[in-house]
């Protein structure tokens, strides 16, 4: 690429290299744009190089206007709208394509440039890793080399000399840069305005569950959070990581307790007790679009999150105010062990027990009839134990892709297909217990999460994704059961592919190449836990610095004795005088490229047994050369040079005709030889 565009006329390389920029900026908004966009602007952007390399005409006004106006006009029809965060930036997509289209001076090339450096900030409307900044690093290179190409005139620099004169200036900036991202004060919320909306549409957990909606999660690796524990880690099989409270049954969906209602007063008292050794983490949640923390079973304290406050529901559900839009980190402590809300009255245990008139009618008559009635009738704690019992008996299977069911699901899971994923045991389970009278709800959230050992945390993925089962017992408060246990007890104890059957196919071979089912896979799964620390560290340092954060960091100069920190500008200011004079002396050395290079030609004939006198000047040193012992190639080589140097030396040459004539003479010190 580079000899190509060293070998096309100066004007042509140029648009090219713009050309090529524009591509860089508009490559990760592929992900996001509508793809007729996409496909267009790529293809406006090759009509353009296909323009410039075969020396076209461009197209009029009379055809980039239909074609904007028709632009408008799909982006319109994609988003319903032409205002907004979204739409803006499929304008701006489409005016760079455009644009290309329209280049003719100097002003166009700048609009250009300027045009293309405000799209790629939008980047970070969607991403902002390692990967993406180091994209964007590459792509402003590039941009200035094109922004720089057109302040030379006629004879500019090869593109080697550009990107390293480019880096030099970049490296310059970097020092500034640090001093401003830790100096600037910050602003709370997004720099952009609120989230959009929809944000809530991202892949997650959700406030309700039916068959087939974690399952539908089990194939994502998408990450969630990550814990690092201050404390040992927790066993795998206590890993529960508690979202959302299901309470309300309508036969074939789970929904929160009166969701879109107001909850009494008296049910939103939290009445829990705590025992044993806590557990310390600190927990990096990736933005969703929705309102959920996600903490051990239980937590004892979270730490607030700054400009977004959280509240607590009396099922220990953690939902902050706002929608979280960018990753968030807070600290927790959970124990294990724990009696929640054991003095429950019986009006406040109704809701728990509810089932829809007529639903399952054979789940509830078969669970009344294995508990029974009267003095015979099960314990709970035995009643419990008898239905997981029929799940270890019974030829039960855990699959990611269960039979469809019909109006009755419970009974259909229960007494026909007994296949079916976490949701469907938990779901049928709580039924059971209802219909037996034990008060009992389904919880979602995650269980498991793949253990890093090198900084002692879990990395927790969609796929994680679990559903069980609370009961409530006299005495004992809300007591967790998770009946998928008893079917696959590896889903607990490992994880879920461990639990799985084992199936040939592409997937599950891609996912064991890539380490997610939790195997030692050699260099791949220790290359994702390296890659992993390193988004953390990234996030932590550089995404995730909060003006709390940040006034904390200035707040802790003032604890410096001042001794200290007047030692330590004064080391700062030595070092920078140190650079200084280091350029400077380097600069000084080096001098005129011109008496550089003539320097260079002296040696040259000095070790030939021509040594030049000191006053001799160009003139009379071509005319002493001119009777020495060359080649005829060589002495009008000599001639040239050394006529070439008097007229850039003593003459009135512009920058480009010096630029010219160094490169003549570079060329011509090679035949001098």
């Amino acid at each position: 690429m580079k000899a190509w565009l060293t070998n096309l006329p100066r004007d042509k390389a140029d648009i090219v290299l713009l050309l090529l920029a524009a591509a860089m900026v508009l490559a990760p908004h592929a992900l996001h744009l509508p793809p007729w966009l996409s496909a267009a602007a790529a293809a406006l952007l090759l009509w353009r190089a296909v323009i410039t390399v075969r020396g076209r005409r461009q197209p009029q006004l009379t055809v980039l206007a239909p074609l904007a106006l028709l632009g408008i006009a799909g982006v319109y029809a994609s988003y319903g709208t032409v205002l907004g965060r979204d739409p803006g930036v499929a304008m701006l997509a489409l005016l760079l394509a455009l644009k290309s289209l329209e280049m003719h001076g100097r002003r166009d090339i700048f609009v250009f440039v300027f045009l293309s450096f405000f799209l790629l900030l939008a980047n970070f409307f969607h991403a902002q890793g390692i990967l993406s900044a180091a994209w964007m690093l590459a792509t402003v290179i590039v941009l200035l080399a094109g922004l720089l190409s057109a302040q030379y005139g006629a004879v500019q620099p090869r593109l080697a000399q550009r990107l390293r004169l480019l880096g030099r200036m970049l490296a310059l900036a970097l020092p500034l840069s640090a001093v401003l991202f830790l100096a600037v004060p910050r602003i709370d919320g997004p720099l952009w305005g609120a989230a959009p909306e929809g944000a809530q549409a991202r892949t997650g957990l959700s406030d309700s569950m039916q068959p087939g909606a974690i399952a539908s999660l089990a194939l994502s690796s998408e990450p969630v959070f990550t814990a690092r524990f201050s404390t040992p880690l927790p066993p795998q099989d206590q890993l529960y990581w508690r979202g959302v409270v299901l309470g309300d049954f309508d036969g074939a969906t789970w929904t929160r307790r009166g969701a879109g209602q107001r909850a009494p007063a008296s049910d939103n008292r939290i009445d829990i007790a705590l025992e044993g050794q806590p557990s310390q983490y600190e927990v990096t949640l990736q933005a969703s679009g929705q309102r959920r923390i996600f903490a051990l079973d239980v937590p004892r304290s979270i730490e607030r999150l700054p400009g977004n406050p959280y509240v607590v529901s009396s099922a220990l559900e953690v939902l902050t105010i706002q929608p979280i839009t960018s990753t968030v980190r807070y600290r927790v402590s959970s124990l294990p062990r724990y009696r929640l809300q054991a003095g429950l009255s019986p009006a406040q245990q109704q809701p728990w027990l509810a089932l829809p008139a007529g639903s399952n009618p054979r789940s509830v008559a078969w669970a009344r009839a294995l508990r029974g009635q009267g003095a015979q009738a099960l314990a709970p704690a035995d009643a419990i134990a008898a239905v997981l019992d029929h799940f270890r008996r019974a030829p039960f299977r855990y699959t990611l892709q269960p039979p469809l069911l019909g109006k009755h699901g419970v009974d259909d899971f229960l007494f026909g297909t007994r296949a079916g994923f976490c949701e469907h045991y938990a779901g049928s389970f709580v039924v059971l217990m209802r219909a037996m009278g034990i008060p009992a709800r389904v919880v979602t959230g995650y269980q498991g999460g793949l253990r890093n050992g090198t900084d002692n945390s879990l990395n927790v993925r969609q796929s994680d994704a679990h559903a069980w089962s609370e009961v409530w017992l006299a005495g004992r408060g809300w007591v967790r059961v998770d009946p998928t246990g008893a079917v696959a007890p590896l889903r607990t104890e490992r994880n879920l592919d461990a639990a799985l059957p084992p199936a040939p196919s592409p997937l599950t071979a891609w996912r064991a190449l890539a380490g997610l089912d939790g195997g030692a896979h050699g260099a791949v799964a220790a290359w994702r836990q390296q890659w992993q620390q390193a988004e953390h560290v990234w996030s932590r340092w550089v995404l995730d610095t909060t003006p709390q954060r940040q006034r904390a960091m200035l707040d802790g100069l003032k604890n410096v004795p001042a001794k200290k920190l007047a030692l330590a500008c004064a080391v700062l200011a030595l070092l920078a005088a140190v650079a200084g004079a280091l350029v400077w002396w380097r600069q000084a050395r080096q001098g005129d490229p011109l008496d550089a290079l003539y320097a260079q030609f002296c040696q040259q004939q000095a070790r030939r047994g021509y040594s030049r006198a000191p006053h001799e000047g160009p003139h009379g040193y071509a005319a002493r050369l001119a009777a020495g012992k060359a080649t005829q190639e060589a002495h009008a080589a000599i001639a040239q040079f050394l006529a070439i140097y008097a007229a850039m030396k003593y003459g009135n040459a512009n920058p480009d005709e010096q630029f010219r004539a160094r490169r003549s003479l570079r060329r011509l010190l090679t035949q001098c030889r």
